[in-house]
């Protein structure tokens, strides 16, 4: 049962306590629902639950505005996946039984949230963890959580708990320190702050001198807290498990003198134990502002003495200092024990949380295999690097895309003109036009209305033994020729024995008459940068036997480039023999007329849509029909 709140009150005015309602706002089977996902409050929830020995996780639900699916956490060992909802209403109504509504919001647009949470018919409390939430909208959230009966916890809150059933966000810390607390399982004690840090602290002490915590709230910092310290003693007075109750308030604002109304009007029955800080406040010669919002003195009333004072003529206990509320609250349960009010609890050994695989790597405690091998980049550091050149130094040094494929590729940096020959051979084979089969798959594609990524790949995936795909043959067989110092006879008859073309040799439109101009450039380069043209010169012998059987058996632009790099790779020095094999078998060669055909294809379908292309249907006239 969810409590009622009476009307916001300021200023010591005495709250219509007459409306106070009796039940906890929390259970072992409260779920709730994650506004604006952060992945380490909602997994410490988790673990919460699973250290209490709850069946259900606690979190039914996430909402991030704008997206869907689902988010993996652990739920104990098991990895449980919890819905994304991209709106409030969505969630609420696929999660009826979410009646918690935790709000991780910024303060700028905390308010709205959680007023469209409040206007939801399932949501019984919110808590918003903002800091900063305009005081206007704050009140208007109060207003409408009174009028409607329901709670507010915040702004500025940590959250809240029950011992052993529920808590909120980063509530009471890590797990470490709510084993320490004993917050698995419920105690005698009922807890209220305006501080989460000094939330965390007093669970500590009050586990150290009792039995424990039975229900923990931070009420927030700021100056119009959503629920007031007396609201939550008023509840806890009536929770019949909670036997003696703790406050903790501060200087500055007058809440604590609704607390004071209620013990003079005899609304709470149970021992209280209440303490004010800041009494160092008159030790300044000026007003001080502490830590919250609301942790500034307006005037005597409002100072830390005067209210605990008032606390003490009220009957609650209050200690002479801060650092003897500890033994206030042990002699204050001590004496419940004597009495017969409080029954020993059985104490129960929690379960172990699984640790995190990545922390428990971080910590040495176990190993694991990696899943992927990679030595050509990393992006563990401040910048990428491209096998071990850091991203500024290419910049700084003025390097270029041949450059870059060195390092990406060869996994080294090759000479200046090396990496100029792979430049110009990227630029040379960009494009031949629209008539070949690549381009037409592409501009077919685009056409059809297709993405850049689908046009594109419909163009690659052309290439082959019969388009572009040749280069890798031409410098494999080149190359096993050349070293086994095959004529060119021996070495063509010889491919015509086993039925194979010469890989690099014939076009179909270049001829002895016509040569490919990208051919001659590529052999001009050659010759005047590369410090040795062994394997060219081998392709050059071979051709000039192929145009004596047909005249446009000529040497390719695949030919020259398988040749040519063969060239690149034994005349740098920089390879071995067993790894220009390697470079040859892989496919590298092939790799640089993907790469360069890629630029001409994405150019063609740009073209198509630029120009609104319909589209395209083959001619009929074009097509031999034939039984």
């Amino acid at each position: 049962m969810f409590g009622f709140f009476p009307p916001l009150t300021r200023l010591g005015s005495s709250p219509d306590l007459s409306k106070m309602a009796t039940g906890q706002l929390f259970s072992r089977t409260t779920q709730a629902l994650f506004y604006n996902y952060k992945q380490l409050p909602v997994q410490r929830m988790l673990d919460f639950d699973f250290l209490c020995g709850r069946e259900t996780p606690s979190v039914a639900g996430i909402i991030n505005p704008g997206s869907e699916g689902f988010q993996k956490l652990f739920f104990g060992q098991e990895e449980i996946a919890i819905p994304v909802h991209a709106a409030i209403e969505a969630a609420c109504a696929a999660h009826p039984t979410a009646d918690v509504f935790i709000n991780f919001a910024s303060f700028r647009s905390a308010a709205a949230s959680s007023m469209a949470a409040l206007k939801q018919p399932t949501i019984k409390v919110v808590a918003i963890i903002a800091e900063g939430v305009p005081e206007s909208d704050t009140k208007q959230l109060i207003a409408y959580a009174r009028a409607n009966n329901k709670v507010v916890i915040g702004p500025a809150t940590v959250g809240g708990i029950q011992a052993g059933a529920f808590k909120i966000g980063d509530t009471a810390g890590t797990i470490d320190n709510i084993i320490q607390c004993k917050l698995y399982r419920p105690g005698s004690v009922g807890f209220v702050s305006k501080s989460g840090g000094m939330s965390n602290e007093m669970y500590n002490t009050v586990a150290r001198v009792t039995d424990g915590i039975y229900e923990g709230i931070a009420i927030g910092g700021d100056v119009f807290p959503g629920s007031t310290l007396s609201d939550h003693i008023l509840r806890f007075n009536n929770i019949p498990q909670i036997k003696m109750m703790v406050v903790l308030g501060e200087l500055g604002g007058r809440d604590e003198y609704s607390l004071v109304e209620a013990l003079k009007q005899g609304k709470v029955n149970k021992p209280v134990v209440a303490w004010v800080s800041g009494t160092c406040a008159r030790l300044f010669k000026s007003e001080v502002q502490f830590g919250h919002a609301g942790a500034k003195s307006g005037g005597e009333m409002e100072s830390a003495q005067a209210k605990n004072q008032a606390l003490m003529d009220a009957g609650a206990i209050v200690p002479t200092s801060f650092e003897a509320l500890e033994s206030a609250i042990k002699e204050t349960f001590e004496k419940l024990v004597e009495e017969g009010k409080v029954s020993p609890i059985k104490e129960v050994t929690p379960p172990q949380i699984p640790e995190d695989l990545s922390s428990a790597i971080k910590s040495g405690k176990v190993r694991a295999p990696t899943h992927i091998i990679s030595t050509i980049s990393d992006d563990r550091g401040e910048e990428p690097c491209y096998a071990g050149v850091p991203m500024s130094s290419i910049i700084e040094q003025g390097l270029g895309v041949g450059d870059v494929i060195s390092l990406l590729w060869f996994k080294r940096s090759l000479p200046r003109y090396c990496t100029k020959f792979i430049e110009i051979c990227i630029m040379l084979c960009a494009d031949h036009g629209p008539c070949v089969s690549g381009a037409h798959n592409t501009i077919v594609t685009a056409r059809a209305g297709k993405d850049l990524v689908s046009s594109l790949v419909s163009g690659l995936l052309t290439i082959g033994p019969r388009f572009g795909g040749a280069i890798d043959d031409a410098a494999r067989y080149f190359k096993d020729a050349c070293d086994r110092n095959l004529t060119p006879y021996e070495f063509v008859e010889g491919m015509k024995k086993k039925g194979i073309r010469v890989p690099g040799i014939g076009h179909r439109i270049k001829s002895r008459d016509n040569r490919d101009k990208r051919v001659e450039l590529l052999q001009k380069f050659a010759r005047s940068n590369f410090p040795s043209v062994k394997y060219m010169e081998y392709a050059v012998t071979v051709e000039s036997y192929t145009l004596s059987k047909a005249n446009n058996l000529v040497l390719n632009v695949d030919g020259a480039i398988g040749s040519l790099f063969l060239d690149l790779l034994a005349g740098s020095g920089m390879f071995t023999k067993q790894e220009i094999d390697e470079i040859v078998q892989i496919g590298y060669l092939n790799g640089l007329f993907v790469l360069a055909r890629s630029i001409g294809l994405i150019g063609h379908t740009f073209d198509q849509k630029r120009l609104k292309q319909p589209l395209y249907r083959h001619p009929w006239e074009d097509v031999l029909y034939t039984k």
